[in-house]
This record gives C-alpha cells, structure tokens and sequence, in this order.
C-alpha cells in the first residue's frame, strides 16, 4: 500500500476560533499523526455558565499511541487555549518557540503540572525532526511575538501551514517576514497551503503597526486628562507602543488587568520590551495628576471581568475614571463581541468620557491577511492545492474562490471533521469524516455541548424554579403547611400565588393515602404535575419544579 499524506481540521473551520489541526503520514492504519494548535473560542450567553469551548479531541485521542507530538504555531487563545484540556487526555510532547513556552508554562502551572519534562523549546526559524515528519518554523508577521508558519514535509511531499499572519512591512517588534524563505519553499514545491481565511474579504493591505504607533501618538499628543488605552494584552507590539508614546508625551504608565502583566512578564523573561518605561503600580498611579498618566488595560472586547468594565462601572479598587478622561480602544471587535464591546462603549460615553476607536481615528491594525498580503503569500508558496482554514463557512468559500483567481489548480473546501487526501494523487479531496465536536468548560470538568446539565441549566433560566417540601408524620397527615421556596417566576401578588399553589398541593395529597410509602413516587409525580399547571396558568412559565417528601 502507497504511503498517505492526510489532512484533518477538528475545529477552526467554520468559525472563527478553536483552531485545531491535524496531518498525518504513512500507509492507511499505521499513520503517524501530529497536532498543529489547541484553541479555544469564548462561549456566548447561549450557553450559561461556559466561559470557555474547545475541539472534542476524541478522534487523535484514539490514535494517541502513534502521536508524535503537538505542535503550536503562536500563543493566541485560539490557538493555545484548550491545551491543558487536551493535553491531560494525550501525555504527548509539545513544541513551540520561546514565549509561546513561557505562556503555555504558566497555564500548566495553574493546573499544578509540571510540563516542562514534555515541552521542547524551538527556536526561531528552527527545525525539528518528528519521523516521518520534518517541519520547519518560518517566522512570520502578525499581532503577537513569535507567530510561525510550517513547512511540514514528508518524504513523498510537503504542507506548508501558514498559523496566522500578515504581512508587516514595521512589525515593530521581531522581524519582518523572510520572503526569500517562503519563495524557497515554494520552489522546492508544496503539495498543499493550509492557509489564514480571517480577512479574506478586506481589500488591500492589512497595514503595520508602525503606522499604528505614529498616530496613536498624535491622538494622545492631544488629550489633555487621563488616557485608557484598552488592546489585546496579546499583542507586544501595541503594548510597546503605547509604552513609547506615554514617555514621548511626558506621562508615567499602568498596566492594569492580569492578563497585561502575564504578557508583559513574558515578553520581558524572552528578551522583549528591554527599553520601556518602568510600569507603575496601579495603587501608586492613582496618585498621580490627570495629565501624567497613561493606563492600559485589559477589556477591550467588553469582557464582564476585564478591567475597563470594572473600571467603567466604578468598581475597579485602584483605577477611576471621571468626565473628560479619554479611552482609546486599540483593537477591532471579535464576532461575538459586539453587543457586550458597545454597552461598554456606550455607557463611557453617558458618564462624559472621550472614546475612540478604529470607527473614528486609525488606532488599529489587524493581524491578519488583507487580499494583497494573501496575494504575496500565493505567489511566494505557489500550492498545487488551498485549504481554507481559520473563518467561518463565509470566509473559506470567498478563500475558495480567491485561490480559483489565483490559478490555484485544486483548491478544496472542509470543515471540522473532514479529513483530505493530499497524497496521493494530484487532486487532493476529502475522503473520509473523523467525529469531531466541540466540548465546554464548566468550571474545571469538560462537558458536550448537548449535555444534560447545560439543557437543564438553560431551562431553569428561561423558566424558573419550584422547590416544595412536604412534612409527613408517622401517623400519615401532614405536619404543617408546605414549603415552597420559588425563584425566577414573575410573580407580582406573592401572597395570592402562594395560596393558590397551596390550595391545588393540598387538593393532591388528600388523594393519597400519606401513611402509604409505597404512593411516595405517584404523589411526587402528582404534585410536580400540578405545580407546573399552575405556574402555566398564572405566568405562562412551566418551571423546573422539584419535590421533597420528608417523613419524621
């Protein structure tokens, strides 16, 4: 049997986020298997309670034994996120360069593991050798330290997997882009281009964070109050920025939020960031006049917990904001984002505060491929075949069509779960389907998407809760009036309800004879039935309702 060379996204394509991939090589049954990235992507109000979600690794876990490894492209959340999930279930080596094995060690520390035994630390543009796998890192452009693609090559042939990236011509911090590298592995031909769908659709350019710099300076240059600049703590080069121009403008500077000081950190223990300012404690900056002090700050994205939305509602301990300061948000909004992004937005604007942001002033940069950055990119590698990755179905039809433009011979269309044939043959094509789905993280235990705790916890939200508790002697009366405990009905009359539903539970019991125990499951069954009636007939609302029969 022929040796195989196969593709397969268990999540990242089809939405934006939770980017996991696999590739495999070998004859069919006794393939070698890596990962490429372990992500996350944030759970909406959808699903109460979940903060986080992730791939179902299900599929790699069953093949664990011929894994060689798992290796991380950058240390964005949707990239390295679920990695401590996964990982527990898989004991695998993990490879990555330095600062993405700087974040991804404090993750493991949290957990209270010591992963160092199984992490490899990969330097920049370096090469290691999982047989039958070479891959190489190229390091790229994007809005974070260190963003790699992968030459992944086989003895029958060669991926290359670009991670996220763009184009920056001033990245600022770390290097700009070796065209001379990806025309050479380009030369030396690739199979297929595993590529970034994100900004498919934005015409030109992504644009450099030196442009970025220049003007977010002139914006401060103009403000005369305090100034909150909110950005992802992810990317260095916008933190360095905003770093540069507090000292050019003459104001101290204040990392607010864990998040900043977790990169910040960081970048500084990998070399990065050496020539900043000294960052002021936030209870020291509080201090200080309005004028001459710069604060940067997690939230930009209007998360519940990060510190602008404290900040915003006066809760922050250490950090305030009055009428006339000024908020810069240094970001663009995720999907998903965007209504809890503008209730923030909109009440700093309520409360007198200046806000901008990319709508109004060029604060922002993304970190993804513009068309003319995927056009470079296209030319550099030439691909006998696309495969669209990382966007939702939108984004990878339009990189469909894109690559046709492009003259790309055999451009292929997947989602989660659809595993490629890239060798062999000329025409890679997805054969198969591996089970793929996604897992939430409820507190610390991962449960599916469909589980029962998240149905019943989403019932409860929409419908309310009943608690009844009967008090039953040995003789078979009741002891005293039942409890009822309710939460979440719209109940204006309490009273009248109460001794409505009270009436209808006392109608029931006398039904039964109460001495019986053998009746306890019919007369729950019974009192559950009628309670729900009677909220139906009073709100609408058919509660969870839950039944205790105590006997003393």
């Amino acid at each position: 049997m022929t040796n195989e060379i196969l593709f397969c996204p268990l999540g990242g394509s089809g939405e934006i986020g939770m980017n996991m991939n696999l590739y495999a090589y070998g004859k069919p049954g006794s393939q070698k298997w890596i990962i490429v990235d372990v992500g996350v992507t944030f759970a909406d109000d959808i699903l109460p309670g979940i903060d986080l979600i992730y791939p179902d690794p299900g599929f790699i876990v069953d093949k664990k034994n011929d894994l060689l490894g798992i290796v991380l492209t950058h240390a964005h959340e949707d990239h390295i996120g679920a990695i401590t999930y996964v990982w527990k279930k898989l004991k695998c080596k993990i490879y990555a360069t330095p600062f993405t094995a700087a974040l991804i060690t404090e993750k493991f520390k949290e957990k209270k593991i010591d992963i160092i035994p199984y992490l490899k630390i990969v330097e920049l543009n370096g090469t290691i050798d999982l047989d039958p796998f070479k891959i190489d890192f190229v390091t790229l452009t994007h809005s974070i330290l260190e963003p790699n693609g992968l030459k992944i090559e086989t003895p029958s042939g060669t991926i290359f997997h670009t991670g996220d990236w763009k184009v920056d011509p001033n990245p600022l911090v770390g290097k700009k882009v070796n065209e001379e590298k990806l025309k050479k592995i380009g030369d030396d031909g690739v199979l297929a281009m595993v590529c970034d769908s994100t900004n498919v659709f934005s015409i030109g350019r992504a644009g450099s964070e030196l442009d970025v710099r220049k003007n977010i300076l002139e914006v401060m240059k103009r403000q005369k109050k305090r100034i909150l600049v909110t950005s992802f703590a992810s990317n260095v080069a916008r933190m360095e920025t905003v770093f540069d121009c507090a000292k050019k403008i003459d104001r101290h500077i204040s990392l607010v939020g864990r998040s900043m000081h977790r990169i910040f950190n960081a970048a500084k223990q990998c070399g990065y960031l050496q020539d900043v300012l000294d960052p002021l404690d936030p209870r020291d900056a509080k201090n200080l006049p309005r004028d001459k002090i710069v604060y940067l700050c997690t939230g930009s994205q209007g998360e519940p917990m990060g510190a602008l939305n404290r900040i915003s509602n006066f809760t922050h301990p250490d950090v305030f904001i009055e009428k006339d300061d000024t908020v810069i948000f240094s970001s663009k909004i995720i999907p998903g984002n965007v209504r809890k992004h503008y209730n923030v937005h909109n009440k700093l604007l309520r409360d007198g505060i200046n806000v901008i942001s990319e709508e109004t002033e060029f604060v922002h940069v993304s970190g993804h491929p513009n068309r003319e950055d995927l056009k470079d990119m296209y030319k550099w590698i030439r691909p006998n075949c696309l495969i669209p990755v990382h966007g939702e179905h939108r984004h990878m039809k339009e990189q469909i069509n894109f690559a046709n433009e492009m003259k790309i011979p055999f451009p292929v269309q997947v989602e989660n779960g659809d595993i490629v044939k890239v060798y062999p043959g000329n025409k890679p094509y997805v054969y198969d389907k591996a089970p793929s789905g996604r897992l939430c993280v409820d507190g610390e235990i991962s449960i599916e998407e469909d589980s029962f705790f998240i149905k019943e916890r989403k019932n409860l939200a929409n419908n309310g809760f009943i608690d009844l508790t009967l008090i039953i002697s040995n003789k078979g009366t009741l002891s005293s009036k039942p409890l009822l405990n309710i939460r979440g009905l719209p109940i204006f009359e309490k009273e009248e309800f109460f001794d409505g539903l009270e009436e209808e539970v006392l109608k029931v019991t006398k039904t039964f004879s109460l001495k019986n125990i053998k009746q306890n499951q019919s007369l729950i069954d019974g009192l559950k039935k009628t309670c729900r009636k009677y909220a139906k007939e009073k709100t609408g609302k058919k509660p969870i309702t839950n039944i205790n029969v105590v006997r003393i």
